[in-house]
């Protein structure tokens, strides 16, 4: 067991050192100061977040409900949780471009423009990174007690009290997991914003379209400096959410 296990994770940093050996500093730096580049990397940035922010809102309440309550359908609306995860992203893109051409859809963009522009960059990212949240914050749920709810009822509280203020900080520590999910599956997003929201430069390019267009033009140096800086971003942030999501478990 343990030989397999230390396969794989030296199987995971042999790939990093691959990129990391492949490119030089030179090229990182270069990659950074491109005006492009810079872009993608505040638009990640930018739109992981707020895919983040929404789908820890979303996940909550349905990881709630689906945990607590047990009703007709509930497997197959379980399973329906599950789509954006099963299917590959380029099918979440097309069906998110299907459904913008319907009557719904064209209503919805004569007033707001959403195909190809940055709104979609988030749609695309969420309707994949919220399903990760959606069955984290399930399992938190149902791995919670709920004894100390029904103590809170019987003393007085009422279903919401006993929800902000017994329940919600016991799962803390899954929210920070549900969140750093969210976050990091946004950054890696490709397949559904690449067929959503495409690949315009300086306007619906994030870090994994840039690594796209770079290997389209033969730039693989700069394909892999970017790579580099979304492995070394994305890893400080897991990095920094087990630490301080530990720290205020502990306590």
């Amino acid at each position: 067991m343990g030989i397999v296990a230390s396969t794989y994770i030296v199987l995971i940093l042999a790939m990093v050192l691959a990129d990391f050996f492949y490119t030089t500093p030179d090229h990182i730096f270069k990659a950074l100061a491109s005006k492009e580049i810079q872009y993608a990397i505040k638009l990640s940035l930018v739109s992981s977040t707020i895919t983040m922010l929404l789908s820890v809102i979303v996940a909550i309440p349905i990881g709630y409900f689906m945990a607590r309550y047990n009703f007709k359908f509930k497997k197959i609306i379980d399973a329906i949780l599950d789509i954006p995860i099963v299917l590959p992203p380029l099918v979440v893109g097309l069906s998110l471009l299907l459904l913008f051409q319907t009557t719904l859809g064209q209503f919805i963009e004569s007033h707001l423009r959403i195909t190809y522009t940055v709104y979609s960059v988030v749609i695309a990212q969420f309707m994949v990174a919220c399903a990760f949240a959606v069955r984290t914050m399930y399992v938190t749920f149902s791995q919670i007690n709920n004894r100390q709810e029904q103590v809170a009822l019987t003393l007085g509280c009422n279903q919401r009290q006993s929800f902000f203020y017994i329940l919600l900080p016991q799962a803390k520590s899954g929210i920070l997991t549900a969140a750093s999910l969210a976050w990091a599956r946004a950054l890696g997003e490709f397949g559904p914003i690449l067929i959503f929201a495409g690949a315009t430069r300086m306007r619906t390019e994030v870090l994994p379209t840039t690594v796209f267009l770079e290997m389209s033009v033969g730039n693989i140096e700069a394909a892999v400096a970017v790579s580099l800086i979304m492995i070394a971003s994305g890893f400080l942030v897991l990095l920094l959410v087990r630490i301080y999501g530990t720290k205020k478990h502990t306590f």
